[in-house]
């Protein structure tokens, strides 16, 4: 099992998903808060989500397999 902790991608999808909880997220209006800025949350903190699942996986492939779903 890899250690995610040690990833530099990890530690920058992780600052990037405070930074969308933090500063964009509050900017949405009213009309968007359920449509666009649950996506956006879902979006933001699925990549550091599939890095940390693929490095429980015991294969490269299968870490290949996650890490390209965080790209996507």
């Amino acid at each position: 099992m890899r250690d995610y902790k040690k990833l530099d991608i990890w530690k920058r999808s992780h600052l990037l998903t405070k930074k969308v909880y933090a500063e964009i997220l509050p900017l949405m209006s009213i009309e968007e808060r359920f449509a666009l800025t649950n996506q956006l949350r879902r979006s933001a903190y699925s990549i550091p989500l599939n890095i940390v699942e693929g490095c429980g996986k015991s294969t490269n492939k299968d870490f290949a397999h996650y890490l390209d779903n965080a790209l996507g």
